[in-house]
């Protein structure tokens, strides 16, 4: 069976003992990409898996590793609007101004999907707001061509 698949599908079920076991056996999984080029970090953050993103954070996974598009796991929670992971991320030195290879920053993606909460956590830790993506566009630039008025105003 091979390892790497067998550990991300035990981070995709929330097996979080079997996780930690793997990782205990083999470290280095911690740093290792599946095939379509997600960390295990940027893995379980998509799926919303609290316990397992805080294993790897204890087992030293890169907070700001990057996917093959560019995108680091506060990227990836960002447009979920999962603000516990990202404040998680956060804590633990996540680059809050991160740009993906489309120039998208967690900002961008907030506003893009009218994620009012993660908006007013990054603004909280200072996250750069006139950024801007591969299209010359900002965070508000989004909001206003979506009508997310409530973003709009925490942008001003």
């Amino acid at each position: 069976m091979n390892d790497i698949n067998f550990f991300f599908g035990a981070i995709q079920s929330g097996e979080k003992d079997r996780v930690e076991v793997l990782l205990k056996l083999h470290p280095n999984l911690v740093s290792t990409k599946d095939a379509r080029g997600f960390t295990p970090l940027i893995f379980a953050s998509y799926f919303d898996k609290k316990d397992i993103v805080e294993t790897l954070l204890d087992f030293n996974a890169k907070v700001d590793a990057a996917d093959g598009s560019g995108n680091t796991a506060l990227i990836g929670v960002a447009f979920k609007g999962n603000t516990d992971l990202a404040s998680i991320l956060i804590k633990k030195g996540a680059d809050v101004n991160a740009q993906n290879n489309l120039g998208i920053t967690p900002l961008i993606f907030a506003a893009m999907y009218n994620q009012t909460k993660m908006v007013e956590l990054l603004v909280k830790n200072k996250v750069g707001i006139s950024l801007k993506d591969n299209e010359g566009k900002t965070a508000l630039d989004y909001a206003v061509e979506k009508e997310f008025e409530a973003i709009v105003e925490l942008l001003k």
